[in-house]
């Protein structure tokens, strides 16, 4: 056993919905708030939805549709860039009390904070710190946090998962003892850290149901259907896990790949789901050039609407000749891959791109079929563009694929993470469900 060490994981809550209330002088606790594209259709999903309007049974994550008929509320449209600049002003916070050695950001509104050294410094205990820093946020940004207090990363994310959200200072607090007298029983086991639908369905099937149950359970047969993932399971069943934020910052991928997915706007069908995938395959080759590498092997996924209930996910990887960054040779390597997965006549509704076995662009290698003078060229116009992109905007200089009807690129450079970046507009979209 290693020496005792005290972790906290910081949640703040409804944190795109709670942006969007402090902006407009509103209360993130009482106000009723969405966070959504009011030039989507009503099927699209609510990125964040505010404390008030989850105590009234509007679900996390909902579809616009789905909230119920006769609630008013507002509809944020949302801003990405505003949302990061929040999170970094938080992060700020974060550092006048812990070193950035000791914090592991897990996510824009989300972070893991060692602070065994910290607390004898401050003189304080791990609840009278966190409500600190929490007070912090909330002076400075407007924003309410909830921490999970735990002995290790694990317990302390399931500890703000599970307990907090009972608590009324907004804190949970759990060792391996508490753990296993008080959430050994508990349903569902969707709520646990790193346990989705899927998994929580092939436990079931193994008549898994609890963590307890799953402590309990013949570690063969656990091996036999998770394969080395059952080794997790089985820890994070007993409260354990050996991971520190030092071993976080240690890390280092023994292979790299760069990866580009996309939810379609509405259903495409092959020809414009093709070109979608070369625009993606596109930008992933501007990002080879700027970070000097050069890609092996491709993947390509599509995923078709309805895929659960009617078609599953359809799959390939193609490898090529010699590493390369060139365009021109990799998006003919993505047509073709494209062109033997799908199947036509079938809607598609997200598309994945992932560019395999990254090596530095110096063991870059020329084919037979490519003349290295025409493949110079293209890397010093390639280089040319990022340069004009970083100066003017992405979408200042476009490739004709992506003035056809259907292509994506122009929209997406727009976007973060999938959604809008920009500024709120002053004619704001108000609802009643």
């Amino acid at each position: 056993m290693g020496e005792h060490r005290t972790y906290l994981c910081i949640d703040l809550k409804s944190f795109y919905a709670s942006v969007e209330c402090v902006e407009r002088g509103l209360d993130p606790m009482e106000a009723h708030l969405v966070v959504a594209d009011p030039e989507r259709t009503e099927k699209t999903i609510c990125l964040a939805v505010s404390p008030a309007l989850k105590e009234l049974g509007v679900p996390n994550r909902c579809r616009v549709f789905q909230i119920p008929p006769g609630i008013q509320y507002v509809m944020a449209p949302p801003r990405m860039k505003l949302y990061m600049e929040y999170s970094a002003r938080i992060y700020a916070i974060y550092l006048q009390y812990i070193a950035k050695e000791d914090i592991h950001v897990y996510s824009i509104d989300e972070a893991f904070m060692d602070v065994t050294n910290y607390l004898p410094m401050y003189r304080l205990t791990a609840r009278e710190l966190s409500l600190r820093i929490m007070q912090d946020i909330c002076d400075t940004v407007g924003i309410t946090a909830a921490c999970g207090i735990g002995t290790n990363l694990y317990l302390a994310k399931v500890a703000l998962d599970i307990t907090a959200k009972h608590s009324e200072d907004h804190i949970g607090m759990l060792d391996e003892e508490k753990y296993r007298k008080t959430l050994w029983e508990y349903r569902p086991l969707t709520d646990f850290w790193r346990i989705g639908p899927g998994l929580a369905a092939r436990l079931a099937d193994l008549g898994i149901y609890t963590m307890g149950q799953l402590t309990k359970a013949g570690e063969d047969v656990l091996y036999k259907t998770f394969g080395i993932d059952a080794e997790l399971l089985i820890d994070h069943a007993w409260g354990c896990e050996s991971v520190t934020i030092a071993d976080i910052k240690a890390y280092r991928p023994k292979t790299n790949c760069l990866s580009n997915g996309q939810v379609l706007g509405c259903d495409y069908g092959h020809e414009k789901g093709k070109l979608a995938a070369k625009e993606m395959a596109d930008a992933l080759c501007l990002e080879l050039v700027e970070k000097e590498m050069a890609t092996e092997s491709i993947t390509l996924q599509l995923v078709y609407a309805g895929g659960r209930g009617t078609m599953a996910p359809v799959h390939g990887t193609i490898s090529m000749p010699a590493a390369t960054s060139s365009a021109r040779m990799i998006l003919s390597y993505v047509e073709r891959l494209y062109d033997s997965i799908e199947t036509r006549g079938q809607p598609i509704q997200k598309i994945y791109l992932t560019f395999n076995r990254l090596v530095d662009e110096t063991y870059q290698q020329y084919d037979l079929f490519h003349e290295p003078a025409g493949t110079d060229r293209e890397r010093r116009l390639q280089k040319a563009m990022l340069d004009i992109k970083k100066k003017f905007g992405k979408n200042a200089v476009l490739k004709g694929m992506s003035l056809q009807e259907g292509a994506t690129a122009r929209e997406r450079n727009q976007q973060i993470g999938g959604h809008k970046s920009g500024e709120q507009t002053e004619n704001e979209p108000r609802g009643t469900g």
